[in-house]
């Protein structure tokens, strides 16, 4: 696209699943043109992803999606245990209650169905368009922006290109990047069925860790079931993935074609791998074509939601003018870093899940069970997910809170409980622990440095001054507990940085200007 073309869209999407979709529509509340490019003529009807947790609630709610994603998910009203073959319970995780972010801790969910509701919503955007049943076969750029070239010759000219085109990704290949693979690969048989019975599965979702088979038996969203079996040694996929193999398997749990519809069946390789860069230029990749994993954590999908946070709210500040395009490159540091820890709790999961050999999982047993089935005590632990080095506060703050999310507890807003972003709305907040307005406790220099980073105060206390009143005191106990005063976080409700004295408030306001590369004719 040269100096003088005007660009026909702002993001070009390649790929319309749950990330691609996402990212469609919180581009287009920020009010950009956004065109969408589908391979397939229709979306595709089987399931696939089935989880999301609170974090990715939160995201939907910030799409205004809040309550359709409500009615087609499935809250897990108990604990996720892991039992062997004699029934002993070798760990329960409380998936049970409220997270955080204010959602579910833990959301089952058929993958069809909530697409058609991200595509319902981006499809009533007016500046928004899908187009399905066409490829992406070349791209190009320059300074000014990029051209998509689709299979039929068409080219499109727009300002960026996000790749969201899956685990064989053409964008990704146009990227050219190196990928950091693991070599984690397990196949496993994935069967997902509509139970016609009324039968009650109590727990939930469990893990049977048999080496016979390890097995998964799970939600598929409401109305649905789920299992999967770990294919054995020297048994070929093709045998396995057949509907009377699939029969033979479910028979130990009483289903039979008479009381259970088959949805699907498939054999899916389970692989940990990332790329090394996830944007060049205006070319970015997001989702599976940035990075797989294991599903024993259930991050998948949410990984490629989190990304589409992240990107987002850089890509609308780039495109308005209010960042410098470098701003972007804060994508993969941020992210990168944060997916990594997903990977290694999937894979360090399912090194405790994926044995077959009966010693290892007879002295596996023993040491979980000596363990009390306590998480904490018998799963591997990994460092906490947290940013790597982007729009975060440089030196780490005494909290330890910068590149972690900032909860979304209840807050009275107009006499009525409510989660805090329901309040506050969209956009970079900083919020203040005290009795009194944000504005009288903030001078005119930090007052200034909020409205050119864009970022709203409001303060937070027990009285009426506050801006917001802490409704059941878990705001007070939250500043309490991590002992400070204030905290900034950015449009994708990550910590910036905390502050312990409302004397350093200033200095905090400069520096995430600073880190967001706010241009020159700004402020």
């Amino acid at each position: 696209m040269g100096p003088n073309q005007e660009p026909t869209y702002d993001v070009v999407i390649v790929g319309a699943g749950p990330v691609g979709l996402a990212a469609a529509r919180i581009l287009g509340r920020y009010g950009h043109n956004v065109l969408v490019i589908e391979r397939w003529k229709q979306p595709y009807p089987l399931p696939r992803a089935v989880h999301f947790d609170d974090e990715i609630g939160r995201v939907f709610q910030s799409m205004g999606l809040a309550d359709a994603v409500r009615a087609i998910s499935e809250p897990v009203p108990d604990c996720y245990e892991w039992r062997n073959r004699a029934d002993d319970v070798l760990v329960s995780i409380d998936w049970s209650g409220l997270g955080p972010n204010g959602w579910p801790v833990a959301n089952f969910f058929s993958q069809p169905q909530l697409e058609q509701v991200l595509a319902t919503a981006v499809e009533t955007m007016d500046n928004v368009t899908v187009r399905r049943g066409t490829e992406v076969v070349g791209i190009a750029q320059d300074d000014f922006g990029a051209t998509v070239t689709l299979h039929d010759g068409e080219s499109i000219a727009t300002r960026f290109v996000l790749g969201c085109d899956g685990a064989n990704s053409t964008v990704r290949e146009h990227l050219g990047t190196e990928l950091t693979d693991l070599g984690f690969y397990f196949d496993w048989l994935i069967v997902d069925t509509v139970p016609l019975d009324d039968r009650d599965w109590s727990p939930q979702n469990w893990q049977l860790c048999d080496p016979a088979r390890p097995t998964t038996i799970v939600s598929g969203g409401p109305g649905r079931r789920r299992w999967e079996f770990m294919r054995l040694p020297g048994e070929p996929a093709e045998r396995l993935d057949t509907p009377e193999s699939v029969w033979r398997l479910l028979q130990p749990w009483g289903r039979t074609p008479a009381n259970t519809d088959l949805e699907r069946h498939c054999v899916y390789t389970f692989s940990a791998r990332w790329a090394q860069r996830w944007s060049q230029g205006r070319v970015l990749i997001a989702g599976d074509a940035a990075h797989l994993m294991p599903p024993f954590a259930g991050q998948g999908m949410c990984s490629g939601i989190r990304d589409a946070a992240n990107l987002s709210w850089k890509l609308d500040r780039v495109l308005r003018g209010a960042s410098e395009l470098s701003l972007l490159d804060t994508y993969t540091d941020e992210r990168k870093t944060h997916l990594q820890h997903a990977i290694s709790m999937s894979v360090e999961l399912g090194k405790v899940i994926c044995v077959l050999d009966e010693n290892r999982a007879n002295e596996r047993d023993a040491r979980m069970i000596a363990g009390g089935a306590n998480p904490a005590v018998v799963l591997p632990i990994t460092a906490q997910p947290i940013l790597g080095p982007g729009v975060i506060a440089e030196k780490p703050d005494p909290a330890g809170l910068r590149g972690t999310l900032l909860p979304q507890l209840v807050i009275e807003h107009d006499r009525l409980p409510r989660l805090l972003d329901e309040a506050t709305g969209s956009g970079a907040v900083l919020l203040i622990h005290a009795d009194a307005c944000a504005h009288e406790l903030l001078g005119a220099e930090s007052m200034r440095q909020l409205a050119d980073s864009e970022t709203r105060a409001f303060s937070i206390g027990a009285g009426d001054a506050a801006d917001l009143r802490d409704f059941d005191g878990g705001w007070t106990r939250w500043f309490a507990d991590h002992q400070i005063k204030a905290v900034l976080a950015r449009p994708d409700h990550y910590i910036f940085a905390t502050v312990s004295d409302l004397d350093e408030i200033t200095q905090m306001v400069s520096q995430y200007r600073t880190s967001l590369r706010v241009t020159a004719h700004v402020g």
